[in-house]
């Protein structure tokens, strides 16, 4: 990446609150135009780095530049930053158009040209007609897309969301996510997104930040966050995953050999998980499938017995407690639970998957105590 290219870079940036350190040498770069979320758990420090990001607030060390300066060298209302909170903050007095046009007005834009930019952002955001409305004369979603259309109207050079879906409906936050793809698409706005919602991260991003206490666990496409996770942290947090420990064998080619118990397991190829070495395995519920023939072809194949079997429309979702496995419990999706066989709790099933997906991460001593 060029540095013409970059429009944020973050150098070796901490935040400490007295001994506490709620970012810890954080370095990020994101391009002209890509829409980045950064995801993690509460407490991760992912809002606090977004106000670093924002210049609301100053690193203890490091650095955060966008466009190649400083962000607290530039004045807030200089700072061609646009932002949509959870709480949208929308003046309740004035009116759709008027809060589209608050910001135009705050930066000296001529007055003859604000009416035609609201009514280009609004139709944007697909509120023509909705001008006259005052916040409480519309809906969440509107609301939502007033807010959205506020922080675009001054062509800001970067846009900040910090969990602006969260307050909504699942059905709307998920129509949500989408209309926010396609408007950052549209206009090619450089944007930072901060959620704990990890199927928000993986639909809107072009890359994916993972954090947890502080840290960067991993910085990636959607697709290598979700297929080849960093760790055991990444693989539990996006996705639904079940782990439990193992001890290294040996490694083959082209895989990583594991003994749980008695039992014999092959993953992929793990970094940093050498022969007698303590590793955390980690399977996501869709790579395990129900076998009813010896093995139906699969490299790893247990028996374990129904715990909960829960039903959620396009799909049902098994737990299953595994005995080989020290009583671990297995999550397993059915994307066909009309065609299926339909397994009843406490009725006994047998397991298989691939080497290719079953994770192998090097252990520690308080996840295999």
């Amino acid at each position: 990446m060029t540095e013409q290219a970059r429009m944020v870079e973050i150098r070796d940036v901490s935040k400490f609150f007295e001994d506490f350190a709620a970012v810890d040498h954080v370095n990020l770069s994101l391009s002209k135009g890509e829409f980045l979320t950064i995801v993690g758990p509460s407490g991760c420090g992912k809002t606090t780095l977004l106000r670093m990001i924002a210049g609301f607030s100053r690193p203890s060390t490091g650095e955060i530049l966008i466009n190649g300066g400083r962000v607290e060298t530039v004045p807030p209302h200089r700072r061609s930053i646009g932002m949509v909170f959870q709480r949208l903050a929308l003046f309740p007095h004035m009116t759709a158009a008027q809060n589209v046009a608050y910001p135009l007005k705050m930066r000296g834009f001529d007055p003859a040209t604000i009416p035609e930019r609201v009514s280009r952002y609004l139709k944007l955001v697909r509120l023509e007609g909705y001008g006259g409305r005052r916040p409480h004369e519309l809906s969440g979603g509107q609301q939502q897309r007033v807010a959205i259309a506020r922080a675009l109207s001054f062509s800001p050079d970067l846009l900040l969301l910090d969990e602006p879906l969260s307050a909504l409906d699942k059905k709307l936050r998920e129509e949500m996510q989408l209309e926010f793809r396609r408007i950052q698409q549209e206009l090619g706005v450089t944007t930072i997104n901060v959620t704990h919602d990890q199927r928000e991260a993986l639909v809107m991003s072009d890359k994916i930040v993972v954090m947890n206490e502080g840290k960067v666990q991993q910085s990636d496409s959607p697709e290598d966050v979700y297929r080849a996770p960093s760790n055991r942290f990444v693989a539990n947090f996006i996705g639904l995953t079940s782990t439990f420990a193992g001890i290294v064998e040996n490694g083959q080619a082209g895989e990583t050999v594991v003994r749980v118990g008695d039992l014999i397991l092959h993953a992929r190829p793990g970094s940093g998980v050498d022969c007698g070495s303590l590793v955390d395995c980690a399977i996501r519920a869709e790579q395990i499938r129900f076998v009813d023939d010896d093995s139906g072809g699969y490299e790893n194949v247990v028996t374990g017995s129904v715990e909960q079997r829960i039903f959620e429309g396009d799909r049902l979702v098994y737990e299953v407690r595994v005995p080989e496995l020290g009583n671990a419990t297995l999550f397993v999706f059915d994307h066909d639970p009309v065609h299926h066989t339909e397994h009843q709790r406490a009725s006994r099933v047998r397991l298989g998957w691939n080497a290719r997906d079953l994770f192998a991460f090097p252990g520690d001593q308080e996840t295999n105590r």
